[in-house]
């Protein structure tokens, strides 16, 4: 931002004018640069890759950074304009044709919308511009689609086809933990306190948290270590020698198997931790105890993933209300 030529012609003006007309001033000289495009001497890409850094400063991952890449250098290659001189139609503008050209759906186009207001608040709080153009821009309302849970007969008929002490152990310990699928292949053995049946793992933004488990994963989990003959420090490992360490993609495909031999509809790692959500939010517990389980940062996350059942809506309705 030219802050010398701003701040300069504030200093002759300051005999003249009083504080609050010196305040009118400054804005509607930041204003003037920031239109005629002389308010930054960096390009979009440096600015991007300035940002990038303070985000990855944050503890963003480099999966959210790749995201935030993708979408900002998308909107840079359909403008000339340096996104300092950027206003809210053009950012509109690009929205609009982004939805139309790839027909992607509400949730989608909001997530774009997400990453692009980032960058321009960041933008803003680093003066290299005065106004975020995305603050008149709104979030896109989208349906909210009621996912699916596993039924208790559904665990069960999981349970009953495990033929590996390893895939009970993984369906026991997703259950009852709620954990990511990305977070239980990083869990050592080491990370697990079987006395206390808690473990402690590494979330979203390298953030710790305790998860619990229960007696039925203890057991089965105990079962699985001792029949293991490798050194491997890793909880779960592959079924074929060498033993390395599970990765996602494993548990996903063979979670997806079971379903198809065990006849239960679309068997995945994050549906246990839909249904533990729902599950505990059902029975009771206060949704900010579920918020921490689930290492949610905002509360509205946690209430996306727990869908409280209609029954027992229908029967609180019955007891304060009826």
């Amino acid at each position: 931002m030219n802050e010398e030529a701003v701040n300069a012609i504030l200093r002759r003006m300051a005999d003249y004018l009083d504080n609050s007309q010196m305040i009118k001033l400054k804005i509607v000289l930041e204003e003037a640069l920031q239109k005629d495009g002389i308010i930054s001497d960096k390009s979009s890409q440096e600015l991007l890759e300035m940002f990038l850094s303070n985000k990855r400063l944050e503890g963003r991952s480099e999966k959210t950074l790749a995201l935030y890449r993708f979408n900002i250098e998308k909107m840079l290659s359909k403008s000339e304009k340096n996104v300092c001189v950027m206003n809210t139609d053009d950012i509109r503008k690009y929205l609009s044709e982004y939805w139309e050209q790839n027909g992607a759906c509400k949730a989608t186009v909001d997530n774009v919308r997400r990453n692009l207001s980032s960058f321009f608040t960041w933008l803003e709080d680093e003066n290299y511009i005065f106004k975020s153009p995305l603050r008149r821009i709104h979030k896109i309302k989208t349906s909210v689609v009621v996912k699916d849970t596993y039924d208790d007969e559904d665990i069960e008929k999981l349970r009953d086809d495990c033929k590996v002490l390893r895939n009970l152990a993984i369906i026991d310990f997703l259950n009852s933990t709620g954990i990511r699928v990305g977070e239980l292949v990083h869990l050592d053995i080491d990370d697990v306190d079987f006395e206390e049946r808690e473990c402690v793992v590494l979330g979203k933004g390298d953030k710790e948290r305790v998860v619990y488990f229960d007696a039925k994963a203890k057991i089965h989990l105990k079962k699985y270590l001792d029949s293991r003959t490798d050194n491997e420090p890793a909880l779960f490992v592959s079924t074929k020698s060498p033993h390395a360490r599970l990765q996602a993609g494993g548990v996903e495909s063979m979670l997806r198997k079971m379903g198809i031999v065990s006849n239960v509809n679309h068997v995945h790692p994050h549906k246990f931790r839909r249904t533990m959500a729902t599950t505990a939010i059902d029975r009771g517990m206060p949704v900010e105890q579920v918020q921490q389980l689930l290492g949610h940062e905002k509360i509205d996350t946690t209430m996306q993933y727990a869908m409280v059942k209609q029954s027992n809506v229908k029967s609180a309705h019955k007891k304060y209300l009826g």
